[in-house]
């Protein structure tokens, strides 16, 4: 629908509530300098301060569904997802899972409204993964909306983790267990909250010993939370974890048997325990029949007794799943982070998600962000609108066009006209564009090359053999803070018989002058080899039909920028406006705001923002006045 915020905004208008500075602040950085975890006692959840993620450590709480009234959680408005999942079921193939164990769980992903640690630990490798799961070792382990959210934009499901361990975890368990009701009532407690912060579903790891008359009974909770999370979450799932069997024991099987798969019945698929030899997966597929794909091989990137042995021999075990046909379970995958692989977390990032590209089988070279080719990338440099961007660079030939793969698939065309929106960042010397290839019905292949400077391209001798050069044209973007980005767009005709099947970066030393298109003559070259450095970003593509009337997204998907106007007695002086951040829910908490003594009132302007950077301009946009009780505005 057109873009109409007011209606959504009245809960983040309650932000009210919360604009004095917060003396739980600085205990809370204390804390967090001993190492102690927030939510620790003395912690008190219902007061007023800025919001953390954090689990739920009893059953006690648990049973009580403190965590879902905002009586006694002020902080769940903030932990609710905003960008849903897709509700559809897994793909029946073999997939990934990926199981985040990072440093105990809830570091600097534990603030929903971002943290001060610009090198925190992320992924942007999301389409080699099917499965997300949130692992930490308390009791029931809620993955922090940051995840989600970023999970659910790629269509990834994400998981929480209930876990009991040790002698305590063998006590919770025969009080959670004591009875079918009590199964039952606990298995509905995690259901509700998969359903009210928008994840989807549940690791269940029951790593103790119990008395085998309680193995009814933990069937039961394990049945009763498939079924009931199938109806309250669509496209939910529940994952047993390998470790305790029917009879009780806590003797981690390595595989799918008959010890394990009673569990593996009731539920969506097995996390088999990562100690497996060379037979255990092809024993497991065999046991699963046609199920094979829901279970998932564990390995351990540590290489703590994993097959092949982890870390940069993650592949061996790969190889091996893959040539079963069965899924994985990649544990730990912050290995790279936590041991500061050289030389440093990026490229250390890229290289073992390479590795993790053999499980799905695709053809391409590039890993989002990082071209193999020596050529390549930065994450650090000013993204245009956030996130993250592509950089190239390297030396070129001065006829030498650089192209790169980026996006590969088969994406069918509509008839009309069709506007490529993608924003560039290049020094002096370099070109730069976006290419299209294209391949028709009867598998003719053709390609478009998409860029500012047509002429160098074209110019160049030994191009490319682009089936046509379209020019891009200067759009002033979205934002008011990316002047050294530069957006373009260009318009091409479409047709139903072609098939979008591949987007590429395309890079070109510029030539000097007016020159004819077979001259040799250029940029004088920098390097002995005859060549000259070049360097190029690509911040942002998009693809619109154009002609249609823009809409915003849905509402869901919007995020919240929120500045603060210092008002003063003097009606003629101009107020200092400051950004304080961006909510990605309905609700915003200002903590440690700095009110100068001469300021009569506050203005907070709320602008709401779709994720390509569109946002609503600042005049338009909904305010919220705090004054003193005597004032006027």
């Amino acid at each position: 629908m057109p873009f109409s915020p007011r209606r959504r905004l009245r809960p983040l208008l309650r932000l009210l509530r919360a604009m004095l500075p917060s003396t739980a602040a600085p205990e809370a950085e204390a804390a967090a300098a001993e190492d102690l975890r927030p939510w620790e006692p003395p912690f008190d959840a219902s007061a007023p301060a800025p919001p953390i993620s954090y689990p739920i450590t009893d059953l006690a709480a648990l049973a009580s569904r403190s965590y879902l009234s905002t009586a006694t959680n002020f902080h769940l408005p903030f932990n609710r997802a905003s960008v849903p999942g897709t509700g559809e079921p897994l793909p029946p193939r073999r997939r990934v899972l990926v199981c985040h164990d990072m440093q105990g769980g809830y570091r600097d992903d534990a603030r929903p409204q971002g943290g001060g640690n610009p090198d925190a630990y992320a992924l942007w490798h999301w389409h080699l993964i099917d499965v997300f799961v949130y692992f930490s070792h308390y009791l029931v382990t809620l993955p922090p909306p940051c995840w989600i959210n970023a999970a659910h934009l790629h269509g990834v499901k994400v998981l929480g983790t209930f876990i009991t361990e040790w002698d305590q975890g063998a006590e919770i368990c025969k009080e959670m267990l004591a009875t079918k009701t009590t199964a039952q009532m606990y298995a509905e407690r995690l259901s509700e909250l998969a359903a009210e912060l928008g994840f989807d579903g549940w690791l269940i790891n029951i790593e103790v010993k119990l008395d085998v008359q309680y193995i009814e009974n933990l069937k039961e909770f394990v049945n009763h939370l498939t079924k009931k999370i199938h109806a309250d979450v669509p496209g939910s799932l529940v994952i047993w974890y390998d470790a305790i069997t029917v009879n009780g024991e806590l003797d981690w099987q390595n595989k799918l048997n008959k010890y394990n798969k009673p569990f593996f019945d009731l539920c969506d698929g097995l996390f088999a325990n990562y100690t497996w030899k060379k037979n255990d997966p092809q024993d497991s597929a065999q046991v699963a029949g046609n199920r094979k794909s829901d279970v998932y091989m564990g390995i351990d990137v540590f290489g703590r007794n994993t097959f092949g042995g982890g870390q940069w021999n993650t592949n061996v075990a790969l190889d091996l799943i893959k040539k079963v046909d069965i899924s994985t379970a990649i544990f730990a995958p912050g290995w790279v982070y936590e041991t500061k692989q050289p030389p440093d977390f990026e490229n250390a990032q890229n290289r073992v998600m390479v590795i993790r590209y053999l499980l799905k089988g695709c053809e391409s070279p590039m890993i989002h962000g990082t071209i193999f080719h020596a050529k390549v990338f930065s994450f650090k440099s000013g993204p245009y609108n956030g996130a993250n961007c592509l950089t190239v660079k390297g030396s070129l030939r001065q006829n030498i066009i650089f192209s790169q793969q980026l996006f590969d698939g088969a994406l069918s065309m509509e008839v009309g006209t069709i506007d490529i929106i993608f924003s560039v960042r290049v020094d002096g010397n370099s070109a730069v564009g976006v290419s299209l290839d294209l391949s028709s019905r009867n598998k003719e292949s053709t390609s478009i090359l998409l860029a500012e400077d047509i002429a160098t391209f074209t110019r160049k001798k030994l191009n490319h053999k682009y089936g046509s050069y379209v020019k891009a044209d200067k759009v002033e973007p979205h934002a008011s803070d990316n002047q050294d980005w530069v957006l373009h767009r260009a318009t091409i005709q479409s047709s139903l018989n072609y098939i979008l099947t591949g987007i590429n970066i395309v890079c070109t030393l510029k030539i000097a002058g007016e020159i004819g298109p077979e001259s040799e003559v250029g940029i004088p070259e920098a390097n002995v080899d005859g060549s000259s450095p070049y360097h190029a970003s690509l911040g942002s593509i998009s693809i619109q039909k154009t002609g249609e009337d823009t809409q915003f997204p849905p509402a869901e998907l919007w995020k919240y920028n929120i500045y603060v106007e210092m008002l003063r007695g003097d009606s003629s002086a101009k107020p200092s406006r400051s950004y304080l951040g961006v909510a990605s829910v309905e609700t915003f908490y200002v903590s440690n705001l700095e009110v100068p003594s001469e300021v009569t009132g506050l203005k907070f302007i709320i602008q709401a923002s779709g994720p390509d950077g569109s946002c609503q301009e600042l005049e338009d946009c909904p305010r919220l006045f705090l004054v003193p009780v005597d004032s006027e505005v």
